[in-house]
């Protein structure tokens, strides 16, 4: 179902930071291009955020979502962040909402932030964890980005860590935390940003997390 956005993509224009990371074309770096045809597998990869190391999938892949829980240890009833280039791709996410409301998610923030969104009934249990609103978050994070363009659609992003223990920071500790459970370990770093995303309501927009 994520090839069925891809036609969005040129819609879809950069508007992350790029900060000393700029200086790759990560959407034709061969690794982030590999990474890209293991999402399309049910593969689990991992990738660095505006903050932190991040493990990602396809969110219509149940078997590839189950294995990052389990990598995680995490329950499902506690959701999952779904990441994208662009708003385009939340589409199917978005319908519904008044333009008030995406006007809100449209504009640019000062910090990474993560929006939460009434759940329409468009993503899957695994992903809402049964919840009443779904978190987006239009990531600023170059080779993140390039992830979501390439595959045409949004990926889930979770820290890479085990539940309870620190959020990876680096290569080297995914590794550490993972070994190679994971399929594929793309390459580059975090970004500028000292706290993970923000999080707020989309309707009230009051704050759940700071960032």
């Amino acid at each position: 179902m994520l090839r069925q956005l891809l036609p969005k993509m040129l819609h879809c224009r950069n508007r992350f930071k790029t900060d000393n990371l700029s200086v790759t074309d990560w959407v034709s770096h061969p690794q982030i291009c590999r990474a890209a045809e293991l999402l399309a597998q049910q593969a689990v990869v991992a990738y660095p955020t505006e903050s932190v190391w991040g493990l990602g999938c396809d969110p219509w892949s149940a078997p590839a979502v189950e294995k990052i829980l389990q990598l995680k240890k995490r329950n499902v009833d506690k959701g999952l962040i779904l990441i994208a280039d662009c708003m385009e791709r939340f589409e199917p996410f978005l319908a519904g909402l008044e333009e008030q409301h995406l006007r809100r998610f449209r504009e640019p923030t000062a910090k990474p932030t993560t929006w939460l969104v009434p759940n329409n009934g468009s993503a899957p249990l695994w992903i809402t964890g049964g919840r009443d609103t779904l978190a987006l978050r239009v990531t600023q994070h170059p080779v993140a980005a390039a992830l979501c363009k390439l595959v045409g659609g949004p990926l889930v992003s979770t820290s890479a860590n085990p539940q309870g223990l620190p959020a990876a920071v680096s290569a080297s500790e995914v590794a550490s935390y993972f070994g190679a459970t994971i399929d594929l370990k793309v390459p580059g770093s975090v970004g500028s940003s000292a706290k993970p995303s923000e999080i707020r309501y989309l309707i009230s927009g009051d704050v759940v997390r700071e960032g």
